[in-house]
């Protein structure tokens, strides 16, 4: 029971922490500037939580978050209107956790493999499109997006929400999320059942594209510009999002709720460490570290049930 609650003790313990060791913690400020900076990753790593619990995983998202932003963006600089920029972005992340998750199914290879290659191909195509150059003719009200506030309460939040809890409703309460549990806990044994997993996968790596491409547009719209740069090494910080939060990378286990608390405990690290003047690099290092940390913590009760 305390290796289950041990996120959530964490994340207690790191605000505390935080709130003791700077004056400027607990000014709305930056708890509102935590919210926007960890709203991206988060919603990366929601989609993230389906391709682990289905024992996958997508290093590709970094990728797909730029070019989602990048084809956003620019069609916005066209002069289409702003919801139609946002659903081309959302709909190029579609496309390619689409092309991942057809490509690991197809051809049998590791998703580790898969999804190596086209961080690659996607990043060069975000690069070729765009002449390596960032896009800036976008419309002003397509700030909203990523810094506007209902009622004082960022958007991002709110979004993050209706994501969070759209993701949860699949995972428990549909066919697709109990076949997510099923192909991650025994994949043979899901063919056997009868599941439809070549189709179920790839469908867990669309919504995955999905996810990541309203990632982009969120990135995007808090920069206000359309970067083929941008994302990279996100697919650290999602993929270590829910394996903090108790997904394990064997498959078979996680939950959005430990998504969302791993999610912040990396926002408030990274907020931690800029309020008391750590190296940026140093936030690589705590990164890995706290990663390692965690799949041993989860090896370690997986042993000990065993």
């Amino acid at each position: 029971m305390i290796q289950r609650l041990l996120p959530f003790l964490t994340l207690i313990g790191l605000f505390v922490f935080l709130a003791v060791a700077s004056p400027h913690f607990l000014t709305a400020t930056n708890l509102s500037s935590v919210v926007r900076q960890t709203a991206v990753f988060n919603t990366m790593a929601l989609g993230m939580t389906l391709v682990i619990i289905s024992s996958g995983v997508d290093l590709s998202v970094g990728s797909i978050l730029a070019m989602g932003g990048l084809m956003g963006t620019m069609a916005m600089s066209k002069g289409q209107p702003i919801a139609v920029g946002v659903l081309a972005g959302v709909l190029t992340g579609a496309a390619f956790g689409l092309l991942n998750g057809t490509l690991v199914t197809q051809l049998r290879i590791s998703p580790f493999i898969v999804t190596l290659g086209t961080m690659g191909i996607v990043r060069g195509l975000a690069l070729v499109v765009s002449n390596g150059l960032p896009v800036h003719e976008i419309p002003k009200a397509f700030s909203y997006l990523g810094e506007g506030t209902v009622v004082g309460v960022p958007f991002v939040l709110i979004l993050l929400v209706a994501c969070a809890a759209a993701v949860h409703f699949v995972l428990e309460h549909t066919r697709l999320g109990r076949y997510t549990f099923a192909i991650g806990s025994n994949n043979d044994a899901a063919v056997y059942a009868g599941i439809p997993v070549k189709f179920h996968t790839t469908m867990i790596y669309a919504i995955c594209g999905l996810l990541t491409g309203l990632a982009g547009m969120i990135e995007a719209s808090r920069l206000m510009t359309g970067q083929p740069t941008a994302g990279q090494g996100y697919e650290l910080q999602a993929i270590a999002a829910v394996v903090i939060g108790g997904g394990s990378l064997r498959g078979g286990e996680g939950s959005v709720t430990g998504t969302l608390i791993g999610g912040f405990i990396m926002g408030l690290l990274a907020n931690g460490c800029d309020l008391l003047g750590i190296n940026p690099y140093v936030q690589q290092v705590i990164i890995g570290a706290v990663i390692i940390l965690a799949v041993s913590v989860d090896e370690l009760r997986k042993r000990s049930s065993a």
